[in-house]
């Protein structure tokens, strides 16, 4: 008789974005005339970057001649023209990596989830709370043992490590849902914690590329000690709206290393890359192609253009929070905005009634963690005339 693996019983019923699917698609059908603007899920609205375009339009073409069709590529790790392409853009900010490191994707949310197959189940999990829900998800799945490092308002909802051991941290920088951003010292206070714990960071730069203050870290390779103990993960979903076409890339450097139960002492990229060849086919190439155009100077030009017309978003509804003296964070070099309920309300409560009285959708922070309970966030992702319809139906509301 098959059997089930029995962690699965210990998840959620649903994965919180699919129960908020749930509630407005009920809603919606309830009332099918109203217009609903949808905040809560992190998903693009602006299309593709032309060069972005133009690279995946040659690649296809590319595929329907003889002398130029791709099947599979050689290493299992992406082609080698776009890991050179991720090897340069770290390369800009003062970073070096070797193009054996970088391992090509589908996004950040798979090999979020998928990296902890390669940690052994005794292994204690150290999740920040609130969290992006695939972390704890993923490793609960696992049968790992999950702790919690508390992001509160006290501490810029930026976490820091705790006083007791753990083995794999999960750190998100911008913070998705809070939108707060590590400073160099944090990071490098999270750094030292994982060389005297012998720990793996996996640190999730999903939203690197909407930092704007030079000051802050985009990667956690910027700092000392970084290759000895961390993996970064990072995606185009957010960067260049590929959402909808799945990419990312995922680094793991030569010098990190982590120990069997024999106590012998193993290559983390060999394994991962063992790993990969066994369980991933690998990202199409003219996908691959497109992901090559946004690194270049006009795909990173374009890009930029695009990440900053996410940012005015940002900024009306700080504007917005400001006036209506709600404490927030994020917003300024993250597309999120967390902001406390008004009047002392619950997340859902809040949810329920954004959602029947102003009929607009945004995201429990309770569905990230305990700490998230009394917080919401919203994101900038939307277009401008639905954001700044939003803020005014969420004022409007606010204010009867």
């Amino acid at each position: 008789m098959a059997k089930m693996n029995p962690c699965f019983l210990d998840l959620k019923e649903n994965y919180l974005f699919k129960e908020i699917s749930k509630q407005v698609n009920a809603y919606t059908s309830a009332h099918p005339d109203n217009k609903i603007i949808k905040m809560g899920i992190g998903d693009v609205t602006q299309p593709l970057a032309p060069v972005v375009i133009e690279a995946m339009k040659k690649a296809v073409d590319e595929m329907g001649r003889k002398e130029t069709f791709r099947g599979y590529e050689d290493s299992g790790q992406g082609y080698g023209f776009l890991r050179e392409a991720v090897k340069g853009y770290y390369e800009k900010r003062g970073v070096s990596l070797d193009c054996g490191e970088i391992f090509i994707s589908d996004g950040a949310k798979s090999d979020s989830g998928n990296i902890n197959d390669i940690f052994d189940s005794s292994c204690t999990v150290l999740v920040t709370d609130p969290a992006y829900p695939v972390y704890v998800d993923s490793n609960t799945m696992g049968g790992k043992t999950i702790k919690y490092a508390d992001s509160t308002p006290e501490n810029g909802f930026a976490a820091m490590p705790p006083e007791y051991p753990a083995d794999l941290i999960y750190l998100c920088s911008p913070n998705n849902p809070t939108g707060s951003v590590y400073t160099r010292e944090q990071l490098k206070k999270w750094v030292d914690y994982a060389l005297k714990n012998k720990a793996v960071i996996v640190f999730d730069a999903a939203y690197e590329a909407f930092i704007t203050d030079p000051e802050l870290p985009r990667s956690i390779f910027e700092i000392e000690g970084s290759r000895e103990c961390a993996i970064e993960i990072c995606s185009l979903s957010k960067t260049a709206g590929f959402t909808g076409t799945r990419c990312g890339y995922t680094i793991v450097p030569e010098e990190l290393m982590f120990y069997a139960p024999d106590g012998s002492c193993h290559s983390v990229r060999k394994i991962w890359a063992r790993r990969q060849g066994s369980k991933f086919n690998g990202v199409s190439y003219p996908v691959q192609r497109a992901a090559e155009a946004v690194f270049t100077d006009e795909g990173i030009r374009q890009c930029a253009e695009i990440i900053k017309y996410y940012l005015d978003n940002a900024a009306i509804m700080i504007k917005t929070f400001r006036k209506l003296n709600i404490s927030y964070t994020g917003g300024t070099n993250s597309p999120y905005i967390w902001f406390r309920c008004p009047d002392g309300m619950g997340s859902w409560d809040f949810f329920h009634k954004l959602l029947n009285e102003a009929e607009v959708v945004g995201t429990p922070g309770e569905g990230f963690g305990k700490n998230g309970e009394g917080w919401f966030r919203m994101t900038a992702f939307g277009s401008r005339e639905k954001t700044v319809e939003a803020m005014e139906r969420l004022e409007k509301m606010l204010s009867k």
